[in-house]
């Protein structure tokens, strides 16, 4: 199969893929979530897909799991998996917007244009009567922008029931595709102080809010090579005229290797209070697993080389920083390819955007990929 002969169509897809990023989906807002795998399930049964909605659960979003008809449904076979939830709160600044051969839009690169090429890519093979070897299934999660808590079971016993995992997360900035990830752990900090009226005895005081900012600094100087640290989120305080009893905090570390972040992971839990009149805590929250290139990842991407160079372009492959789900299903040992999805830049920013010719050239090589794996 020849995926250059299908029709893929990137101003149609561009059209399509604007309902999906004006539905805004940010993490936290579990109804906002819920309403974007609405209109994803929606498409994946007028594509044919048999639809099971997966209720969420600590507070987060529904998820969706879609099976496609297959004359050997239950043979191993291959998960698409992709995340709906955003890092933009609604109302972001970040209206869809088209500008010659960009587009913007709230999540539109990290991970909605993915997802919605490889839906596209799915339709294309079924317009043009073509059957995958595989069983393919797709399962879009709720809170991979939060270190998936929720989901992480969830993708691991659906991932263990496949022979190959693609994950349409971002193309590489130069349009490679994702063999690893990196070790990533995420930590929830607590300063707590001393109450005074900041007024009347501000010296009877001790500033949870002055010991987070200490810790904040040591914490971020703990950055090398190897492993780098930085301090994401922070709350503290309520009235001015008031010394803060309480600040807490959310901090990310991130190594190439296991033994790199369990190092940097001691290091984090051991940081205490600057003195006896002020505590500070550190406790560890979700963790990504390094995941390191092996044979049968790249033998799965050797696949994928020899179908983009058919398409005329190159795409190496590469670890890469920047935690995905994909994480979880390379460390298993599945076969995993990640970063399939749309190019462009600015993720997790106001400058978020995709580069349109991309959905259909990446499309075609997802569709390939459907088609070439066996």
């Amino acid at each position: 199969m020849d995926p250059n002969a299908l029709p893929f169509d990137s101003d149609a897809m561009l059209a399509g893929l604007r309902d999906w990023v004006e539905c805004e989906s940010p993490t936290y807002d579990a109804a906002a979530v819920n309403r974007m795998m609405d209109i994803a399930s929606r498409a994946l049964i007028l594509a044919g897909a048999r639809i099971e909605r997966i209720a969420g659960r600590m507070g987060y979003g529904d998820c969706v799991r879609a099976t496609f008809p297959h004359a050997t449904p239950n043979e191993p076979g291959i998960l698409l998996m992709g995340h709906l939830d955003t890092v933009h709160p609604i109302g972001t600044k970040l209206p869809f917007r088209r500008e010659g051969d960009r587009a913007w839009g709230p999540g539109i690169l990290d991970m909605k244009g993915g997802n919605y090429l490889s839906l596209e890519a799915i339709r294309q093979l079924q317009r043009a009567g073509l059957r995958t070897s595989l069983p393919v299934t797709v399962l879009y999660t709720s809170d991979e922008e939060v270190g998936s808590p929720s989901t992480r079971d969830l993708i691991e016993a659906e991932a263990s029931r496949h022979k190959y995992v693609l994950v349409p997360e971002p193309a590489r900035p130069d349009g490679g595709v994702v063999t690893g990830r990196y070790a990533i752990a995420r930590f929830n900090l607590e300063a707590t102080g001393r109450p005074s009226h900041a007024g009347a005895s501000l010296g009877a005081g001790r500033s949870a809010i002055r010991e987070m900012a200490r810790k904040l600094i040591e914490i971020e100087d703990m950055t090398t090579e190897d492993c780098t640290f930085s301090v994401g989120v922070i709350h503290g305080g309520q009235w001015v005229n008031c010394v803060t009893t309480s600040c807490t905090g959310e901090a990310l570390s991130m190594a190439k290797r296991q033994e790199d972040l369990d190092r940097g992971v001691a290091a984090m839990l051991a940081l205490r209070g600057s003195s006896n009149e002020v505590q500070f805590q550190v406790t560890q929250g979700v963790t990504r697993p390094v995941w390191e290139p092996n044979p049968r990842g790249m033998t799965l991407y050797e696949v994928a080389r020899k179908i983009a160079q058919r398409l005329g372009y190159a795409i190496n492959s590469q670890s890469s920083g920047g935690g995905s789900d994909g994480n979880f299903t390379g460390a298993m040992g599945i076969p995993t390819l990640d970063g399939l999805g749309v190019a462009g830049a600015g993720a997790h920013t106001l400058d978020e955007h995709i580069q349109i010719d991309s959905l259909a050239y990446r499309g075609k090589l997802m569709a390939g990929l459907l088609m070439g794996l066996t």
